[in-house]
């Protein structure tokens, strides 16, 4: 199970930034991912530079993930031992962790779950006193959920 909302959230090297922001923890090959990257990727254009993709993957692999799926947010990697997806409690990917401006963490969306990331969107959006932000609604094309 990732961490727990109200969590401390751990520090993750090339991604940790201050004030609150997202971290968004996936891999290249996972189907749910890509399937999800739209979504992500409006996610990043709601919030920018609040929105950071951390990779299980190297850094040439996130770039070509980056150029084929269209992501324009930062990404940074985790490599094994996954030491910041472990800190993290990462089960499924996508996972994103909103992180609030004192560190702690404001809300968890895991796998694709249409609701959990709009909740999550809607959570920053307050967080920085930002309008709320859908970042997929049923029109998309996008299923309700998809395990990851």
């Amino acid at each position: 199970m990732a961490i727990a909302t109200g969590s401390k959230a751990p520090v993750v090297d090339g991604a940790t930034r201050e004030g609150p922001h997202v971290l968004v923890f996936f891999k290249v090959t996972c189907g749910t991912t890509q399937l999800a990257t739209p979504a992500i990727e409006r996610l990043g254009q709601a919030f920018p530079g609040r929105v950071i993709g951390v990779g299980q993957d190297p850094q040439p692999a996130l770039d070509a993930f980056s150029t084929e799926y269209g992501l324009t947010l930062p990404l940074v990697p985790d490599l094994d031992p996954y030491e910041a997806s472990d800190a993290y409690g990462i089960e499924s990917a996508p996972t994103a962790v909103a992180v609030a401006d004192d560190g702690s963490v404001l809300d968890v969306a895991e796998s694709w779950d249409r609701d959990a990331w709009n909740r999550l969107a809607a959570g920053m959006a307050d967080a920085i006193g930002a309008a709320a932000t859908i970042v997929s609604d049923p029109d998309d094309g996008l299923p309700d959920f998809k395990p990851g």
